[in-house]
């Protein structure tokens, strides 16, 4: 069977429910739409599910003027597009700096009563900018790259065998969206992602960087809002994939061109 892609997964809000269009633009900092959104806390700290499991359960959906927040047991809540002089706030992902805009009140408060905790949203704009070379010291990427408040790379790629190939091994199954992918391939070993260099997904080409080391964010069923009492699936992860770097599934990647991805485009490996 050809590589192809087999599912593409939209993230608007950083740690919030995923999207699942049959297609998606890529832009240099990621697919478009993807987690331009972001919590942070009462001292500007952005803020995860690996802190907050009930936030995968909010959904974000995206509109022309802003996007609609929806979550249980609370009432959906638009959100329009931050103006370009609302307040900017200092936060940083990872160590990483960015001044995104402030969301109105009534986004903090909404966020804040789901979550319980003193919380806003904010919002990536195009004037807001994130080096993607910021958190690694220019060990990955170019000069002119940039992200979103993704963890680190513009997008994240796994096969559809290592996800296979995990659950095989473990005594209940896991989604594939426990390891919040932008696009899944099928049609390949387990893992043949590791061996990637470059890629052209449709006519979209792509370096394939660092792979993605994983964390306890995996253990979260994003369904129910809890983490596993198991620890699963990085336990049994970690009896196979762990390297020098830590726990890896998954493989980021730097977009090298524009254009759109869709369902069943084809894969080719280019090096």
């Amino acid at each position: 069977m050809t590589a192809h892609v087999s599912a593409i997964h939209v993230f608007p809000l950083k740690s919030g429910a995923a999207l699942a269009p049959r297609e998606a633009v890529v832009e240099p900092r990621g697919l478009a739409g993807d987690r331009r959104w972001m919590v942070v806390d009462a001292d500007a700290r952005f803020v995860t599910g690996r802190a907050f499991a009930r936030l995968p359960l909010v959904r974000a959906d995206p509109r022309a003027d802003g996007l609609v927040l929806e979550a249980p047991g609370m009432p959906a809540l638009h959100v329009a597009l931050p103006p370009d002089d609302a307040p900017r706030i200092d936060t940083a992902v990872w160590g990483a700096p960015v001044r995104p805009l402030l969301a109105a009140p009534s986004a903090h408060d909404w966020i804040s009563g789901f979550l319980g905790a003193r919380l806003r949203l904010v919002y990536m704009d195009d004037a807001c900018e994130r080096p993607l070379t910021a958190k690694y010291d220019g060990r990955y990427g170019r000069d002119g790259d940039r992200v979103s408040f993704a963890d680190g790379f513009p997008l994240l790629l796994i096969s559809q065998a290592a996800l296979d190939a995990l659950n095989a091994r473990l005594e209940r199954p896991v989604p594939m969206l426990r390891f919040r992918p932008n696009l899944v391939i099928a049609g390949t070993a387990p893992h043949a992602e590791d061996q990637w260099r470059r890629i052209r997904v449709g006519s979209v080409e792509f370096e394939v960087s660092r792979a993605c080391t994983r964390c306890v964010f995996t253990t979260v069923d994003f369904e129910r809002g809890e983490r596993d009492p198991a620890g699963e699936p990085l336990r049994t992860l970690a009896g196979y994939r762990r390297t020098a770097d830590g726990i890896t599934f998954g493989r980021n990647l730097i977009p090298r061109g524009g254009g759109a991805v869709r369902i069943d485009d084809p894969v080719a490996v280019l090096d």
